[in-house]
């Protein structure tokens, strides 16, 4: 069998478990969620939680996995983001984990929504730690442009009009506890990568609308705005 190259840094080292080589987990071990937030933030942008910055071993492996393909990478990558909702929300109520969706045509391009995979290991991670988790899907995305060929401007026009609730969705409470009934879970919106903050801020006033506002959003990985001198 020829060597697999790992996702993080993309040397050829035989053996690599779930895409990544020892160098690159340790690298991704190190991160700690921590807030975040661009500056200036969009109106509606919810406190957002981080892994850490778009960089380094993290971005690579974050593109592998959209880009390149590397769908086993959604399992560790998964996990790490279970590590920033239970940094970002107490786990003392259930949680509901809501993706930002892809659009149609990205997901056929990626064959699958990726967030949404993630979504659901970030929520098996968290249920066998004993969390009431479950991963919601009330929003829909509507055909946009490449986020990557517009300025700051452009993301929040083209955000702006980015989602739509699924018709007729409704929003059902979890149990707190066999026997004690249901109380109001915690509503946490996922995505993989802050930048202007301009989406996160878009699909948060569409749930806001359906009567669920979330109360953080948890990300993998936050862009660091660079000052030019």
């Amino acid at each position: 069998m020829l060597p697999t190259g790992c996702a993080g840094c993309g040397e050829q080292v035989p053996g690599i478990r779930r895409g990544v080589c020892p160098d690159c987990v340790t690298e991704l071990e190190s991160l700690r969620p921590r807030p975040a937030r661009p500056t200036p933030a969009p109106p509606g942008l919810p406190p957002c939680t981080a892994l850490g910055p778009y960089a380094g071993a993290l971005r690579a492996t974050l593109l592998a996995y959209k880009e390149q393909g590397r769908h086993g990478l959604a399992r560790p990558l998964g996990g790490l983001l279970a590590e920033v909702v239970a940094a970002a929300v107490d786990g003392s109520r259930p949680v509901l984990l809501v993706p930002v969706p892809d659009t149609a045509a990205a997901a056929r391009a990626r064959y699958g929504d990726h967030l949404a995979g993630l979504a659901r290991h970030a929520a098996d991670r968290l249920a066998v730690a004993g969390w009431r988790v479950r991963v919601e899907r009330p929003l829909r995305a509507l055909p946009r442009p490449d986020s990557v060929t517009l300025d700051s401007a452009g993301r929040a026009e083209a955000a702006a009009a980015a989602f739509r609730p699924r018709p007729s969705r409704r929003w059902w409470p979890i149990p707190a506890a066999r026997g004690d009934g249901a109380v109001e879970p915690v509503v946490v919106l996922l995505d993989d990568i802050l930048t202007t903050g301009a989406t996160l801020a878009a699909a948060s006033t569409v749930l806001r609308a359906t009567g669920r506002s979330p109360a953080v959003a948890a990300v993998l990985a936050a862009t660091v705005k660079r000052h030019h001198s």
